[in-house]
């Protein structure tokens, strides 16, 4: 009986019955492992833990022994299931390079927006410039432009604005991680299934469904206290009603956070001036008219308003100079909806959604524009190369005057429209397959004007005095039919070939309507470029059991990311337009379970070649970037994760990366030449990365038990340009975060009370560092919160 339990629980996408019948994953519905549990206490509990850790988590952990024990019985052999390939599986048979997190460990590890999930993923890093400005990175895949890493809430994929730059990837939107089911991390490019967003990898957010059985609720609410900052309060509810039982059902969340600031601006004499505060909630109606068919509608909204998080370097730690506040408003609405239908045969998948989004920033340009004021500024733009008269040099003086304490002030809206037909087999024999399609329409409007601000406030004056003006309308459309086949020519194996044909066509509209010569900005009309491209990406994969503990899978996967065109002031004709670019990623990675299952250990190792780079370039004032396609890269590295129980109530994760990115042959577009040459690595790029957890969870009393967990995240050391000696190139130190939680729960995790703190070791951890014409040589960074200690409590109905 325990060899076709263990036989079964590895099965391909499959569970097993009583008498160890192997039962088949139909559609997102699991049947349930039963097994039978091995004598010993302590070995069944060990089985139970190892298998939920197959996720990167812990199961909730219980209140006592006596409750673990309890669990184990249930439980053992059972894996988490996640839907990363339009379909459910179990994730140690899943044959890709995939993590999860659950829920509960993200609770416990005190996860709150997703830049926080990096310690939990090898491969997982972000380029943080703080809320509303942070870039999600896996395989050291990252840059200007389009999004390369798909972020789904639930069904939906989401994009940020593309600002006067054109990159959207660099504002993701950011959901509120509160009453989360799990987190997936798919590293590698995921072109078949999830498009052009997928280039180097896709992260999902899912989360909990209502529940159509039962009431239910939940509360979470923290106060803390920041070193050279003061108190943060943050809380969050949910409210679970069934409207008619098994047919209707309604889950609610609600959200408030005020974080308090730690960043002083001497210049204007402000403390604490990076206060952030964020609100918003999320409302899930599901209907469920028969046993097979489901249908789900969610509206989210979030909303964000602070003060950039960048401060100075040079002017000291948690210091910044700049002659202006520099306020950021974000408001997002998501609308969502999806039905799913199982047939006998497959299951049909159909979604859609809406997102609407405002985004509002303000970067301080005060230095620059001071420096317009001299003899030889005059004389290069006013005086066509000979010095100025002294009318004229009057006439430039008092027009540098009124603009020298001004912001560049962008104005984003964002209106995109998704849609997907999906339908997945649900057989059980020789062949599984899925086939879809897909469309999106994203349109977004930017008004990028300088304004000018009181020197003494630094607020922007009201109404707006406007220095000069620029107009971009953006709009992107998306077409793609895709399909995936997987054939099991026998026990133990399988193989899969997967294609998606895609369009898409862009269209970016642009004008000036107040001229600036001080930034080189003529009034010229509308001009619009168009961008139009299709083909196809394919994806490849073979895996192997070579026993219920060991699976050996590699992979071949396309990835791309459209192209489009700039629109920036002062660019030559020649640079407006960019291409595509597109990559091909070599895997080979090995899963596999020890000890009864006690412990997981799995490895990959990787080769991507990524041609056309999209890449960022400056104007030849330096104080605009824009995109072009320069050159070749190859990012060569390792993930290993390992996760494993040393004893009762005693769990261990950790996880490595080793990422060689580097250019492959100098960068040359032809029109003009950026920084990178042959060698050059890949900016904000570290070599090594690594996370790890460490969880003890013991009895206190018959009903209450304890837990103490650590979490430590490392970053190495990167650049912020590809050659170092490049004028605007910054070094990013290595660093490393420490957090700590120490609790009491109550039976079944009713309820707990914690105290914890985050940056223990309160590390001056910079995690984006920038500098240009605009800045005048200064270095700006952003950073990780300093030292803060809190107490949280939670509460279950």
């Amino acid at each position: 009986m325990r060899a076709i339990a263990q036989r079964c629980a590895v099965d391909r996408f499959r569970a097993c019955d009583k008498m160890g019948t192997r039962r088949r994953f139909r559609g997102n519905t699991v049947f349930t492992t039963t097994t039978t549990t091995l004598s010993a206490r302590t070995i069944g509990r060990s089985l139970f833990t190892a298998a939920s850790l197959t996720a990167l988590a812990w199961a909730p952990h219980a209140s006592a022994q006596q409750q673990a024990s309890t669990n184990a019985d249930t439980v053992v052999g059972a894996d988490i299931v996640v839907t990363a390939l339009k379909r459910s599986t179990s994730i140690q048979e899943t044959p890709i390079s995939i993590s999860a997190v659950t829920g509960e460990t993200m609770a416990n590890s005190g996860v709150q927006d997703i830049a926080d999930l990096a310690a939990s993923a090898p491969g997982l890093s972000f380029v943080d410039g703080g809320p509303s400005q942070r870039r999600v990175v896996i395989r050291g895949i990252q840059g200007s432009g389009e999004p390369m890493i798909g972020t789904y809430y639930d069904e939906t994929p989401v994009t940020g604005m593309i600002g006067a730059g054109n990159d959207a990837g660099g504002s993701t939107p950011e959901l509120k991680l509160f009453d989360v089911e799990r987190v997936e991390v798919l590293r590698g490019p995921q072109g078949t299934l999830y498009g052009a967003g997928s280039m180097g990898g896709t992260l999902r957010i899912i989360y909990n469904k209502p529940d159509l059985t039962g009431l239910g609720s939940a509360v979470d609410a923290s106060l803390s206290n920041t070193r050279y900052g003061g108190w943060n309060y943050d809380a969050s509810a949910m409210l679970n009603v069934p409207l008619a039982t098994d047919k209707v059902g309604v889950r609610m969340v609600g959200f408030y956070k005020r974080q308090d600031g730690y960043i002083d601006n001497t210049a204007l004499g402000i403390e604490d001036i990076n206060v952030l505060k964020s609100y918003g909630g999320r409302l899930m109606l599901r209907m469920q008219p028969s046993d097979r068919w489901t249908f789900d509608v969610t509206t989210f909204l979030n909303r964000t308003r602070t003060d950039t998080p960048l401060w100075t370097k040079e002017a000291g730690k948690f210091n910044s100079d700049a002659y202006t506040r520099q306020p950021i408003v974000d408001d997002t609405e998501l609308y969502s909806i999806a039905s799913t239908y199982e047939f006998d045969f497959a299951t049909f998948v159909a979604s859609g959604s809406y997102m609407h989004r405002e985004l509002s920033s303000a970067s301080d340009v005060s230095r620059f524009m001071q420096a317009q004021r001299s003899e030889g500024r005059c004389a290069a733009l006013v005086g066509g190369g000979s010095p100025c008269s002294d009318s004229q040099l009057t006439d430039y003086y008092d027009l540098v005057d009124w603009q020298s304490y001004s912001v560049l002030y962008p104005q984003q809206e964002m209106d995109a429209w998704t849609g997907e037909l999906r339908l997945s087999s649900n057989s059980t024999g020789f062949l599984d397959w899925t086939i879809g399609g897909f469309w999106s329409d994203r349109n977004i409007a930017v008004w990028n004007p300088q304004v000018n601000t009181d020197p003494v406030s630094g607020e922007i004056l009201r109404p707006l005095q406007v220095v000069t003006g620029r107009h971009i309308d953006d709009s992107l459309t998306q077409l793609a039919g895709y399909g995936e086949v997987t054939l099991h020519p026998f026990e133990g194996a399988q193989l899969t070939g997967g294609a998606r044909y895609f369009h898409y066509d862009k269209d970016i509209v642009g004008y000036t309507d107040v001229p600036s010569i001080l930034v080189g900005a003529r009034i010229t009309p509308p001009t619009e470029v168009n961008s139009t491209e299709n083909g196809w990406v394919f994806r490849f994969n073979g895996s192997y059991e070579f026993t219920p503990d060991v699976m050996l899978y590699a992979e071949a996967s396309q990835g791309y990311r459209p192209g489009g065109a700039n629109q920036v002031l002062g660019l030559d004709a020649a640079l407006t337009g960019y291409n595509s670019d597109s990559l091909w990623n070599y895997e080979v990675g090995l899963k596999t379970s020890w000890f009864n299952r006690a412990m997981l250990f799995n490895i990959d190792t990787y080769w991507i070649d990524w041609s056309d780079m999209q890449v960022t370039q400056r104007t030849p004032n330096g104080a605009f970037s824009y995109l072009g396609n320069a050159g070749k890269a190859t990012v060569k590295g390792v993930e290993a994760e390992v996760n494993a129980m040393l004893f009762d109530g005693l769990s261990l994760q950790g996880n490595v990366t080793y990422t060689d990115a580097t250019l492959s042959e100098d960068q040359n577009t032809g029109a003009t030449a950026t920084s990178g040459l042959k060698g050059d690595r890949i900016p904000y790029v570290p070599k090594w990365m690594g996370g790890a957890s460490a969880q003890y969870d013991w009895s206190l009393t018959d009903s209450l038990g304890g837990m103490a967990r650590v979490d430590v995240n490392y970053v190495g050391g990167s650049w912020s340009d590809f050659r170092r000696n490049y004028t605007f190139a910054r070094e990013v130190e290595d660093y490393t975060l420490v957090n700590a939680r120490l609790g009491v729960e109550g039976p079944g995790q009713a309820w707990g009370a914690y105290l914890y703190v985050t940056n223990l070791l309160d590390a001056t951890a910079i995690t984006r560092a920038s500098s240009s014409a605009i800045a005048q040589g200064r270095t700006l960074v952003s950073s990780a919160t300093p030292r803060t200690i809190g107490v949280n409590v939670r509460q279950k109905f």
